[in-house]
């Protein structure tokens, strides 16, 4: 089974991605996988400067905790990254974040597999596209990675609603348990 890692990209108290999350993790563990959470809240996560030393260092410039996370996201094998929908795109923070793991791109990287479970107020099937565009466009930087599936779980807004959303809460439980 995979080691997985899931990362949280909500900034928000009771936030409704954190909890699908927490039914995604449950499916995970239930399918034998070992899970590692991380949530982006309370963390420091500058803005790339866009210096290139990692692609010689394989280490960023900048002293945050972007640093541990990449980390963490080059030693899995399977990525699971978390986001509500703001402006039919991911959230700033989770862009923010696939900027500064640039490190690893020259690096020998463990991760195969990289997925994308979305939260929006809106529930039109076209709302996530351009979230799952953008890590698309991430992991197609990565030649020994794909891009290997989404959930989107749309007309979820309030904070903490997602708690009594049992049909996404399942969903969320069985896209986990698919994860490879």
């Amino acid at each position: 089974m995979s080691n997985v890692l899931v990362i949280s990209t909500s900034l928000r108290a009771r936030s409704n991605s954190d909890r699908l999350a927490e039914r995604l993790i449950e499916g995970a563990k239930d399918a034998g996988h070992e899970v590692e959470y991380i949530s982006l809240k309370g963390k420091e996560i500058r803005f790339c400067i866009g210096c290139l030393a990692c692609q010689k260092t394989q280490k960023c410039v900048q002293k945050d905790d972007a640093v541990e996370i990449t980390e963490k996201v080059k030693n899995a094998d399977t990525l699971v990254f978390t986001t509500p929908i703001y402006y039919y795109e991911m959230s700033g923070q989770m862009k923010t974040l696939l900027d500064r793991l640039n490190p690893l791109y020259p690096s020998d990287y463990r991760f195969r597999k990289v997925y994308m479970l979305s939260v929006a107020t809106e529930d039109e099937d076209y709302v996530p596209e351009k979230a799952v565009s953008g890590l698309q466009g991430w992991v197609d930087c990565f030649e020994k990675a794909e891009f290997a599936g989404s959930l989107f779980c749309g007309g979820i807004s309030d904070p903490g609603e997602a708690a009594g959303k049992d049909v996404e809460l399942d969903e969320a439980y069985q896209f986990g348990k698919s994860l490879e």
